[in-house]
């Protein structure tokens, strides 16, 4: 008898998942029930980076298993700006996620944590934690360099009681995050266990290292298009370095993991068939379709003329030439045979100076074409010479 699947094997075959609290339990929760489970993103945010794309396509994957997804915007402390930010993120987030007809849904803890009163939560919630617990976290022990502050453990008790809310208003059983946030996810469950005496349950997500949050410019790369515009997001992906291939492929797309693996075989060059398919999938999920293609245009001439620049043929040629036509020169060099040959490739509009198209078979090659130390002659997509002055 086949076995049956769910979407923690899919998760844990594309390499998200990090830890799980009771494995068992999960699985067979997922495949019998269609539940609500829930991230949590900061409000002093307005934009999500690849950190929170991972976490977002880990929900993306839970929606279209048909389970629901639910954003917790956490104003733990006041952000005046946190209705902006939140209608930003939301908006990145609609080209992963599908909000329609209450299939995921955005909350705020702003909701319950002003309504607290602080006695009453000390006596309600306050009693289920141990002080000397809460300080062996991992957060603390690794992560806090200075003293832990009175305010650092109420952080964790009331993002433990905020899964506690979700638990009573959405009936979540399941909270996702990353590693850091393993002790918190933990002491959420530990809560709704001893106060409501029900099993929920939680998850980690793989995370990137810092320096994949960033491309060579040292530039965060953001969902946000006014911050990283859909050619510099494809960009990205598109030079990403090999060993990490399959790992985006299964993080920051959709395609099937068998395709994953043909594209990680790959060799030598044929590994950019898997890198073009990775940054046209994740433009395509993060921008659109018609932004995506454009990007793929846009980039892969830029590097084909990159490529084509570093590996071209050079030729040194004298400053007797100069105010003499390119067609002229060019003939003299041996790069055309002719000046028939020279107008087809100006009627096809494809003999360019540097990224200058030219237009008549009496356009000079002057000296202020020389400004940046040569000239780069273009004849049709590929063909790529630069002149050098003796």
């Amino acid at each position: 008898m086949a076995r049956i699947t769910s979407v923690l094997d899919t998760l844990t075959e594309r390499g998200y998942i990090g830890q799980l609290s009771h494995e068992i339990e999960i699985r067979k929760l997922l495949i019998k029930e269609k539940i609500s489970c829930f991230i949590r993103l900061d409000s002093s945010i307005d934009s999500l980076n690849l950190g929170h794309f991972v976490q977002i396509m880990v929900m993306a994957h839970m929606q279209r298993a048909g389970h629901k997804p639910i954003i917790l915007i956490d104003e733990y402390l006041s952000n005046k700006d946190i209705v902006t930010n939140s209608n930003r993120i939301k908006k990145q987030m609609e080209k992963i996620i599908d909000f329609a007809e209450e299939k995921a849904a955005m909350v705020n803890n702003s909701d319950w944590l002003p309504e607290i009163k602080y006695m009453d939560f000390l006596v309600e919630v306050g009693k289920y934690f141990s002080v000397p617990r809460m300080l062996t976290a991992e957060c603390f022990n690794q992560e806090t360099k200075q003293e832990i502050s009175y305010l650092d453990l109420n952080s964790m008790v009331m993002k433990a009681y905020d899964f506690l809310e979700l638990s009573r208003k959405y009936e979540s059983k399941l909270q996702l995050g990353i590693d850091k946030e393993w002790f918190n996810i933990i002491a959420g469950t530990d809560l709704i266990r001893k106060k409501e005496g029900k099993a929920t349950f939680g998850m980690s997500i793989a995370q990137l290292e810092e320096k994949e949050l960033s491309n060579a410019e040292n530039k965060v790369i953001s969902l946000d298009k006014e911050k990283t515009s859909p050619a510099d997001f494809y960009k990205y992906f598109r030079n990403v370095e090999e060993q990490n291939l399959e790992r985006y492929l299964s993080f920051f797309t959709f395609l099937p993991i068998g395709q994953i693996k043909r594209f990680a075989a790959m060799q030598g060059r044929e590994l950019n068939e898997g890198k073009k398919a990775l940054a046209f999938e994740a433009t395509k999920i993060v921008h659109g379709k018609d932004a995506a293609h454009k990007a793929r245009t846009e980039i892969e001439a830029l590097l084909a003329k990159e490529g084509n620049e570093k590996d071209m043929p050079s030729i040194y040629i004298s400053r007797d030439v100069f105010n003499t036509s390119v067609v002229d020169i060019l003939i003299g060099i041996k790069i055309l045979v002719s000046k028939g040959e020279g107008q087809r490739f100006i009627d096809q509009g494809s003999l360019y100076v540097n990224d200058a198209k030219i237009t008549s078979i009496e356009t000079p090659l002057t000296e202020a074409d020389f400004s940046q130390g040569s000239v780069i002659i273009r004849r049709g997509k590929k063909n790529y010479t630069r002149l050098i002055l003796k």
